[in-house]
């Protein structure tokens, strides 16, 4: 069921218009071709990142955050866009926001395989290390489902929240490091950067293609992501189940 839920749920979301799922691809290739220009050729100021090409060290973050921020986006609001189930009382509505983290799934594993693609045309070399890419997609479908329960359930009474998440993402492009890189920053306050959950998973596809390094390797990184990680979850259970009496009313 949530496989079929997923599917049509990504079917429907381009259906109606000329070039269909073709839509859903040319955005963030733009984004990412725009920035590349912008920063390589334009303003000259790429990050000091070395023995690798600028275009391929950028998609590696790029294109987890394109996942990261579609996926919170759609969780967030669908709740909403499932009202017609959320007051069916025979159906899990909890299972919503998994169906809307498959649907953008889809359009991420492509990505992924766009990133080798990037890769093979700038001759960077594939290890061992890329099968890692599974674990820090796990973490991030996790942190995103964590992060979607809360905002999920807040928005049905609080409609601006939407709003609000657009802009937090909008902030978290420029304070996360994918378009700079976070050596940039003293070593003393670097600890700043990495309080943010979304950088272990920017850092992790980039261990996992360009600095071939496994996460078990950063361990006090690795436990404070999970540790925050399954906090908000729990936090958001709560939330959920403390609300959900209610979900229907307000829709």
């Amino acid at each position: 069921m949530i496989w079929d839920l997923a599917v049509n749920d990504f079917s429907t979301k381009y259906a109606g218009s000329a070039f269909g799922i073709f839509w859903a691809f040319v955005q963030p290739v733009i984004t990412i071709v725009m920035y590349w220009c912008v920063f390589q050729f334009g303003l000259k100021s790429t990050p000091p990142i070395q023995n690798v090409s600028y275009i391929f060290w950028f998609a590696t973050g790029m294109v987890p955050w394109f996942f990261f921020s579609d996926a919170l986006n759609a969780v967030t609001n669908c709740l909403i866009e499932y009202s017609y189930l959320v007051k069916k009382v025979v159906f899990d509505i909890e299972l919503l926001p998994i169906v809307k983290i498959l649907s953008t799934l889809f359009i991420h594993l492509v990505f992924i395989g766009l990133l080798f693609v990037i890769a093979i045309a700038n001759r960077e070399e594939i290890t061992i290390y890329v099968v890692q890419v599974l674990y820090y997609l796990i973490c991030a479908v996790i942190l995103v489902y964590a992060l979607g329960k809360i905002t999920s359930s807040i928005i049905l009474f609080f409609r601006d929240l939407g709003q609000i998440v657009n802009i937090v993402l909008q902030i978290g492009l420029w304070a996360t490091p994918i378009i700079w890189s976070y050596v940039i920053i003293p070593d003393n306050y670097q600890w700043i950067v990495k309080l943010n959950p979304v950088f272990y998973i920017i850092e992790g596809y980039r261990d996992s293609f360009i600095n071939k390094q496994w996460f078990f390797e950063q361990p006090v990184l690795t436990a404070y992501f999970w540790c925050v990680t399954l906090g908000m979850l729990c936090i958001g259970n709560i939330v959920f189940k403390k609300m959900r009496p209610h979900f229907a009313d307000v829709l």
